[in-house]
């Protein structure tokens, strides 16, 4: 198992990605339109997972079929976490919009590990777990308010 200390920065650096990505592609959103937000980050994600892909040989692609239906839907969240944030910024600030996008992203992570659905590591919903969400929750109600 890789060290705990990495696991958190790579998580870390996820987070910044998110917080930095969320104001551009309001930004993009407010001078364009978001169906057109969403096509360019799309596309700048695509060129930029392109260039890995060429360099090693396309990969595993070719193995796509392997992969459940569902899953190829997973571009259609991000869509949705695009359109999500490019609405919320303007109205409430971006610390608001990522503090509400964590308590979403909580809330289905529970679920999922619960019920360890969508290949999730089944992790039982514990007292402790209750209050550790208890206590986001209040931060986001705090953030918001």
């Amino acid at each position: 198992m890789q060290s705990i200390i990495v696991i958190i920065l790579i998580g870390l650096v996820g987070g910044i990605a998110v917080g930095v990505q969320a104001p551009l592609s309001s930004m993009i959103s407010q001078r364009l339109g978001v169906i057109e937000s969403i096509f360019i980050i799309h596309l700048g994600g695509a060129i930029a997972a392109l260039i890995p892909l060429i360099y090693y040989g396309g990969g595993k692609l070719s193995n796509w079929r392997a992969v459940p239906w569902y899953a190829l839907c997973a571009g259609v969240f991000g869509l949705v976490v695009i359109f999500s944030m490019s609405y919320m910024i303007p109205r409430v600030g971006v610390a608001t919009a990522l503090i509400i996008l964590l308590a979403g992203q909580l809330f289905i992570g529970t679920i999922l590990d619960h019920f360890g659905l969508l290949g999730a590591i089944q992790r039982p919903l514990e007292l402790s777990r209750i209050f550790g969400l208890a206590i986001v929750l209040a931060g986001v109600w705090l953030t918001v308010k």
